[in-house]
């Protein structure tokens, strides 16, 4: 199934997931992530080793890896970063200017070299998050990111309107990034805490390849949404 699909952040959590999915279904995937997957690129992985905190030599390498394919069946824009659970007083700006690099600015041009290089790319999916709308404390660089990146996904919309996008929130994902947060010690000031430490390792708050099959099985509801709008899987 010559169907070319993307994936950002491939190497672990929703990406590695979704990587699986796709490849199990016979899609021809691309990846990128600073970690090499071994095990997926063995089972046909088209991968490059790419750091969206560095611009210009992470697009010299994702141009590499993009080249050739004439369109995209659907893009996922996965890859994020975190950051530290505090108050906004104490997150240094160079945290933060690193935060909005990779889960903004990366995505910006990653997007502009794939309309670049391909004549179609049918569908993109920015991963988004909750705490793009919650604004929960804690939660500074990461929400902040995320709600750019829900905009950024509605001026794409705007300009590519034979190109479907979503900033679509997964709900719960049980990953490294869960993994931090579950095991941070017990804070009043960061609520969403005890909700996390509570669904880890529950139905509420499945692996990421489990999460990735919801995602895939959910495309044609996710599809159906206005191009440019944020979406919760958790209502849709």
């Amino acid at each position: 199934m010559e169907k070319p699909i993307l994936v950002t952040g491939v190497s672990s959590g929703l990406g590695r997931g979704l990587a699986e999915v796709y490849l199990e279904k016979g899609y021809k995937v691309y990846g990128c992530s600073r970690r090499a997957p071994e095990e997926l690129i063995e089972r046909g992985l088209i991968h490059e080793s790419v750091d969206l905190g560095s611009p210009e030599q992470g697009a010299e390498k994702f141009r590499k890896l993009i080249r050739g394919v004439e369109a995209w069946e659907l893009v996922y824009l996965n890859a994020g970063k975190l950051g530290e659970i505090r108050d906004m007083k104490d997150a240094p700006l160079d945290d933060l200017r690193e935060t909005m690099e990779i889960n903004v600015w990366a995505n910006k041009w990653i997007l502009d070299l794939l309309f670049e290089e391909a004549s179609e790319v049918k569908q993109v999916i920015g991963i988004s998050s909750g705490a793009s709308k919650s604004g929960s404390r804690g939660w500074n660089g990461y929400s902040l990111s995320k709600a750019a990146l829900n905009m950024l996904m509605k001026l794409y919309a705007g300009e590519r309107p034979d190109t479907h996008f979503t900033a679509l929130a997964p709900g719960l994902v049980d990953s490294g990034m869960q993994d931090y947060l579950t095991n941070l010690p017990a804070d009043d000031r960061f609520q969403p805490l005890e909700i996390l430490k509570a669904a880890k390792g529950t139905e509420k708050m499945p692996d990421g390849k489990t999460c990735a099959g919801m995602i895939v099985d959910l495309l044609p509801k996710i599809r159906a949404g206005e191009s440019g709008e944020f979406a919760d899987i958790r209502k849709l």
